[in-house]
């Protein structure tokens, strides 16, 4: 282990300027500068720009109205809809998505997704791998606020990670995942509605705002000292971020999608931009924000889709409102990753925190079903063209490959350059944890 010597003053969360110049395997925060080294010279990290953007299906959508069709089961059970025929022979999936169908070359729809522990609605698995209950001091971080963490910024006027999600009737239909014990410092950018217009210089120079700047820090270093809670170092992080962006055009550029050839556009379309419910919008300009993000740098784009909570109207609500937008954004989104040659760099996932009921309500509905849910996955140079996972008779229960949300974290991570395992962050009561649970990367991915 390598020291460099130093006074032993602590520092306001009680480690000493010492400790926090140790360098070996337990660096500050959890995260040893070996660790790092090591996770940095695997794939990618250093030579390319590896990023995720992942869509959270608000509400949990019908995982066998959609990739595992049952039309063998009791009318009560199969539904309304049928399958057709995909670019993989062998592989169907629903009639009114028929824009995946005709890619399915490119994509994974996963059969057997499951680990929600009790069918309440939330994005928290979706986002973490883990569940929502027993959490460590602090509370398990989001996927974006890890990466941010363990990789930062790939360009410091581009967050690490962005959250297109929206406040939502149901908070955390809107949540674009949560920093957890890593602190106000990872959270998401969430560069939504009139917060765009405060992202450039208005009536000031370059100049003039390094004095502002200057002057805000003369401001709060009377408090540097007695903080103890650590959210003064949050905020110098996000006034630096702050500066970074404003003087800077590369973010605010890259939401702009007025600048994107119309022809993009049109092939992406508008969708609708207002929350559906208490859900979120059904937004298809987001797919093509999300590609434009993780072009200028961000490494993690969460956005949250659609409201897929169907206890009545199921069929109607899948076929009118939310299967053709989810269609063309999604193909959108893939194809256009594919002709831009971001295929390779850029994993994308969308899935909802569980499915829904084999047997149709009397409301033509479906409800809640941990049990089994489904997911989409496509590009990180995965393999694609496959399904993965299988269902029973009436889409109760898994038979064949069973997948844990914390699997395809962990795959994520991997995609990354990253063991999940090798490297672990101290939660507030200084307790080590790795990135994911026991799971390991898919093998049938990567």
């Amino acid at each position: 282990m390598l020291t460099v010597p130093g006074a032993a003053h602590r520092l306001c969360d009680g480690v000493t300027r010492r400790d926090a110049l140790r360098i070996g395997a337990l660096g500050l925060g959890g995260l040893s500068l070996p660790g790092l080294l090591r996770a940095e010279q695997l794939a990618g990290i250093k030579k390319s720009h590896k990023a995720v953007i992942m869509i959270y299906m608000v509400g949990a959508p019908p995982h066998q109205d959609m990739y595992d069709l049952k039309m063998d089961a009791p009318s009560e059970i199969r539904g309304e809809f049928r399958p057709i025929d995909t670019a993989v022979p062998g592989i169907q999936i629903c009639e009114h998505l028929p824009k995946l169908a005709s890619i399915m070359d490119k994509l994974i729809p996963l059969r057997s997704v499951y680990g929600s522990p009790d069918g309440n609605h939330d994005s928290f698995i979706c986002y973490t791998g883990r569940k929502a209950t027993n959490q460590p001091p602090g509370g398990w971080p989001s996927i974006g606020s890890t990466i941010s963490k363990v990789m930062g910024a790939t360009n410091k006027s581009v967050p690490p990670f962005l959250g297109l999600a929206p406040n939502a009737g149901h908070p955390p239909y809107g949540s674009p995942g949560h920093p957890g014990y890593l602190g106000v410092t990872h959270s998401a950018f969430r560069p939504s509605g009139p917060a765009k217009a405060d992202m450039t210089l208005n009536g000031i120079d370059s100049d003039r705002l390094t004095n502002r700047k200057q002057l805000l820090a003369s401001f709060d270093h009377f408090r540097r000292d007695a903080d103890a809670s650590r959210m003064m170092e949050g905020l110098d992080s996000l006034n630096s971020q702050a500066m970074d962006i404003l003087t800077s055009s590369r973010l605010v550029e890259a939401l702009d999608i007025s600048k994107e050839d119309e022809a993009v556009r049109a092939k992406y379309g508008k969708g609708d931009p207002n929350n559906y419910g208490d859900g979120a919008p059904r937004n298809l300009e987001q797919f093509l924000m999300a590609r434009r993000l993780v072009e200028a740098g961000a490494r993690v784009v969460t956005l949250n889709f659609g409201r897929w909570d169907f206890h009545s109207s199921n069929f109607s609500e899948c076929k009118n409102t939310h299967f053709p937008m989810f269609d063309q954004g999604m193909h959108a989104l893939i194809t256009d990753l594919h002709e831009r040659g971001m295929d390779q760099d850029v994993a994308v996932v969308a899935w909802g925190e569980f499915g829904r009921t084999p047997r149709i309500n009397p409301e033509a509905g479906r409800d809640h079903w941990p049990e089994v849910g489904n997911g989409l996955i496509a590009g990180g140079g995965f393999r694609t063209g496959q399904v993965i996972g299988s269902t029973d008779r009436i889409g109760a229960k898994i038979i064949d490959r069973p997948i844990h949300f914390g699997e395809v974290h962990a795959t994520l991570y991997k995609h990354f350059g990253i063991d999940p395992h090798a490297i672990t962050l101290n939660d507030f009561a200084g307790r080590p944890h790795p990135l994911v649970d026991a799971w390991k990367a898919m093998p049938e991915l990567v």
